[in-house]
């Protein structure tokens, strides 16, 4: 169809055509009154006159229909588009009001959107309308129009046509699927006969288009929330994933790397981009041991925990890790990969060794109780027993025997006397080449604190001549002890990265200095030991002494046993 002869069809043009064709029939008419050739014509160019102005109407609300139905089908801002949708209907029919009206879970219409002719939102007061016509076009799925409800029999008695003054109305379905999920409702309080039988028909068409349009919009907004939900809990996951101190890896049936943490490229020593959709063999660097854990568990299906292996970090160097491997299954319960899980307990393993060298050190008795207790630095002024146990002849022991013999040797005494001091809950200061130094009554305090010491310095006599018992003559050594008691500062002594808990003061330089003038074999307890333990001891007097570093000779005592007093 070329464009003059749309020209020509055009409702405007024709009304054009038309007005020029009237004006000149007015003017014949007024020339021949008495013609009834002349009548006739007129009669009929009044009737063409209508069907024009007829097919102008028709043709309006077909432009206005289409231009609605391609912006409805355009977009899934569905409140803004049904929002011109109605203006447009408004404007296309001579309502005076328009009504959306979508059904709730529950069956019960709700107004969506109300316009009026003046292209404005309608307040809650001014939304009033015939509830009967909506519930019955729901339930039949059938349009409803009526030229005047007020002497319209159907809706004869009906309280809301008759309070609200309805007169023309125009009711259709919202049906998509068969369903109906609301009704479009156009009515004028006005006028009546407003609405004719072609234009419902041509409303049908447009509403199931909007309703197909409102269940998509549904849908979207639906898919929407969904979305958003999925992310937000993406990010969370994304979170706790990045949170977990362990190492977390996820591969495909391959084995291929799919998902990893921060904390798996930290103790891998890889960055995700080497890690990612690579074989796991070639990230963790596969022994044949952890080539058959991925094996069984791909197979067996059955998770692997607490595993243990040694893996270098290129960073980091040589790590310690525990590692646990699970199938990963999908809804049909087949594996479709496997779960990782790493954790690096180097330096677990190095403080759970010094804890266990701690432990060899002092007693568990004195260990449980320091777990409750905090020892700050500075130091704290107690009264203590100090002992000192020093391996007489080991000098010239060490010139006639290599340093891996010397090393053995001297291992197997130092834990004979260690183990005798701990077993009496002595605390082991620390071992001077081949000396061991240790205390009581502190960081637990103990009563018998004289008592403990001077039965560990018997014990470690008693353990060492039985050692030797088992030893070659020529590798035969014993231990000098001296004890002392007094007051001492007890703490955290050095540097912020590397501190001892030991004793200082004079309590210990004279324990010190007594051990030093101990003969082979040989217990000496100061003066102020022996006098403390009275009668629970036997002692021998030896000839006073000068310590290096002492400005009065040292009263000395050989212990010889302990009396019945002092027997446990």
């Amino acid at each position: 169809m070329n464009s003059t002869f749309q020209s020509a069809l055009n409702p405007d043009s024709l009304q054009s055509l038309f007005t020029t064709l009237e004006s000149v029939v007015a003017g014949i008419k007024e020339q021949y009154p008495s013609d009834e050739k002349i009548q006739e014509i007129a009669g009929t160019v009044d009737a063409l006159k209508n069907e024009i102005n007829h097919l102008q109407t028709q043709t309006k609300l077909l432009l206005g229909l289409a231009e609605t139905s391609q912006l409805v089908n355009s977009s899934l801002e569905i409140e803004a588009v049904l929002t011109s949708v109605m203006d447009t209907i408004i404007q296309i029919t001579g309502a005076e009001r328009c009504f959306l009206s979508l059904l709730s879970p529950e069956g019960d219409p709700e107004i969506r959107i109300a316009r009026n002719w003046e292209k404005e939102s309608l307040q809650s007061e001014e939304v009033q309308f015939s509830h009967t016509i909506i519930s019955q076009v729901v339930k039949d799925h059938q349009p409803i129009m009526t030229t005047n409800a007020q002497s319209d029999d159907r809706f004869a008695g009906q309280k809301s046509v008759m309070m609200y003054q309805l007169r023309s109305i125009l009711c259709v379905p919202l049906i998509t699927k068969e369903v109906c999920i609301g009704v479009i409702y156009a009515d004028n309080r006005i006028r009546s006969g407003i609405f004719d039988k072609s234009m419902m028909e041509h409303l049908l068409p447009f509403a199931n288009q909007a309703a197909i349009a409102i269940e998509n919009a549904r849908l979207f907004q639906q898919i929407q929330l969904s979305l958003a939900e999925v992310q937000s809990l993406k990010q969370t996951m994304d979170n706790i994933f990045a949170s977990i101190s362990s190492g977390v890896l996820t591969t495909d049936d391959q084995l291929r790397v799919t998902m990893q943490n921060a904390s798996a490229e930290k103790i891998i020593g890889k960055p995700a981009d080497e890690i990612q959709m690579a074989p796991i063999r070639d990230v963790l660097l596969f022994s044949e041991a952890l080539d058959s854990c991925f094996t069984h568990v791909m197979t067996a299906q059955e998770s692997i925990t607490g595993m243990e292996m040694q893996m270098q970090n290129p960073l980091l160097g040589q790590r310690d890790v525990r590692f646990s491997i699970s199938p990963l299954k999908n809804e049909a319960a087949k594996v479709v990969g496997t779960a990782m899980v790493l954790e690096d307990y180097t330096d677990q393993k190095r403080l759970q060794a010094n804890f266990d060298l701690f432990e060899r050190m002092v007693s568990p008795a004195v260990i449980a109780q320091l777990q409750n207790r905090t020892i700050e630095t500075g130091g704290e002024r107690k009264t203590i027993s100090v002992i000192f146990a020093d391996i007489r002849g080991f000098t010239g022991y060490s010139e006639r025997h290599s340093p891996e013999a010397l090393v053995s040797v001297l291992n197997r005494y130092l834990a004979a006397a260690a183990n005798v001091i701990l077993e009496e809950g002595g605390t082991i200061d620390k071992f001077l080449g081949d000396a061991v130094m240790a205390w009581f009554n502190a960081p637990i305090q103990q009563e018998d604190y004289l008592l403990r010491a001077v039965r560990s310095a018997l014990g470690i006599r008693a353990v060492v001549n039985r050692l030797n018992q088992s030893m070659p003559e020529e590798d035969r050594l014993s231990f000098g002890i001296g004890i002392h008691s007094g007051e001492a500062v007890l703490g955290l002594i050095g540097a912020q990265k590397r501190m001892d808990f030991t004793a200082i003061g004079d309590a210990v330089n004279t324990a010190k200095r007594v051990q030093e003038h101990a003969g082979a074999g040989q217990i000496l307890l100061s003066e102020s030991v022996k006098n403390k333990l009275a009668h629970q001891i036997e002692v021998n007097p030896q000839p006073l002494f000068q310590a290096k570093g002492k400005a009065e000779p040292l009263s000395v005592y050989e212990l010889i046993a302990l009396s019945s007093w002092g027997t446990p």
